[in-house]
């Protein structure tokens, strides 16, 4: 089988280290890919870029399975282009994309199929939302309607604040046409997590839980980023509360889309609020997790190809996923200034010590490979520059051995959170 995976980040770089251990794969292609993608497949430059071009590509080549990692291309409707040219490809249509490229859908769909989410108004002008501001207790969530790369919700704890938030996401169009309208929701109070399942349009598989850190700072401190690490499992997603999740949220939506006329096959996320013991969505996701693949995928131990095959034929009632029994948790290491602006073309030292580390393995993000005299070299070249995970028997042994070959890890002006897995680790002492 040969098997493209579009993206560039470490979420794309465990997919294929994950899709190498699988007998079916006979060759990988990447695109646009990244340095250490390129160790493990063949990276190729697209001319111009675009769907149509990509589609071209998987003809010429005679690619057996596209996969997509960024949510952008599944918004613009790749999967729908692909399946008219008669291509296998992994990911919802452009209409049940919806989940994730629009906030407003989401929520309103939510409400209508009586799905736990947080109270919520939506907002086309400034003004009538610095109108209802002023009449609101705080702190509120503000939400941009679009797609902003993990970075278009801000917790506001005064009217101050949130007139900023608005006057950046309204009128100084920081995140350009996905900031046209708003959502200002109530804040919900509690624990965070992921939980990810697989459809076919009918059924779900369910992942193991993992549970993301998003904010840049210790103690979820400061504004939102792509996302600083994540642990699996999530301790504080019991049996029970994972039962009510696939119960009262994934299934419903599964029906809800179907019942709509635009069925959802693919990676279906939701990222949930767990506050006193009631799960409560806060968003969807229409493909995996960026760090959270990065910590789920080590601990799987079928075979992925299998599981995205029964997505695509409809047949994933028929796939029973195999975890292992040890965690893992996964540190995300970003150039200095993300998620503002950062510099590039720094030099990555300590990765060959790391990669011999036995239960640690890096997947790359913002990286670019480069031969010099012989030697490769590894540079910077995003803000999310690598993750590094590790698995252990107990959090506290994955995120101590996570540290440790954190540490040996150098470029300039690193910088990563030092908390990484420490609320999983509450709540499994």
């Amino acid at each position: 089988m040969r098997i493209l995976v579009i993206g560039s980040g470490g979420r794309e770089h465990a997919l294929i280290w994950k899709l190498n251990q699988s007998k079916r794969v006979q060759k990988i292609y990447a695109y646009p890919g990244n340095g250490g993608i390129s160790d493990l497949a063949q990276v190729v430059d697209i001319d111009r870029g675009d769907i149509n071009s990509i589609v071209e590509f998987v003809k010429k080549e005679s690619i057996d399975l596209t996969i997509v990692g960024p949510e952008a291309l599944l918004t613009e409707g790749i999967v729908d282009l692909f399946e008219d040219n008669g291509l296998k490809i992994f990911g919802p249509s452009k209409d049940a994309a919806r989940l994730e490229g629009s906030k407003i859908f989401a929520k309103e769909f939510m409400k209508e199929e009586n799905i736990p989410t947080a109270d919520f108004k939506v907002f086309n002008g400034y003004n009538q939302a610095k109108e209802f501001l002023k009449e609101q207790q705080f702190p509120k969530v503000i939400k941009a309607d679009g797609l902003c790369g993990g970075k278009g919700v801000f917790v506001v704890k005064d009217l101050v604040e949130a007139e900023s938030v608005l006057a950046k996401i309204m009128d100084e169009k920081v995140f350009d046409k996905a900031g046209d309208a708003i959502i200002i929701e109530d804040c919900l109070f509690g624990q965070e997590a992921s939980i990810i399942a697989i459809s076919d349009g009918d059924s779900i598989v369910p992942f193991v839980s993992s549970q993301d850190h998003k904010q840049i700072y210790d103690g979820d401190k400061g504004p939102n980023t792509g996302g600083m690490g994540a642990c699996s499992p999530a301790p504080i997603v019991s049996d029970e509360i994972l039962d009510k999740v696939v119960e009262g949220v994934l299934k419903p939506t599964i029906a809800g889309m179907k019942n709509r006329g635009c069925p959802f096959k693919g990676v279906l996320y939701a990222g949930v609020m767990i506050v006193e013991g009631e799960p409560y969505v806060l968003e969807f996701n229409v493909r995996f997790g960026d760090p959270e693949t990065q910590a789920m995928l080590p601990r799987m131990k079928s075979d992925i190809v299998d599981v995205i095959e029964a997505s695509i034929d409809g047949t994933i009632d028929s796939i029973d996923i195999e975890w292992g029994r040890e965690v893992s948790v996964s540190i995300v290491l970003v150039s200095g200034g993300y998620p503002g602006s950062y510099e590039k073309d720094k030099e990555i030292s300590g990765l060959e010590e790391v990669g011999s580390i036995d239960g640690v393995l890096i997947f790359h993000a913002g990286t670019v490979k480069k031969e010099e005299l012989d030697n490769i070299k590894y540079f910077t070249s995003g803000g999310r520059v690598l993750n590094i995970t590790a698995l252990g028997g107990s959090i506290k042994e994955a995120k101590d051995k996570a540290y440790k070959a954190v540490s040996l890890i150098g470029f300039e002006n690193i910088y990563y959170r030092r908390d990484i897995s420490d609320k999983a680790l509450r709540k499994e002492v």
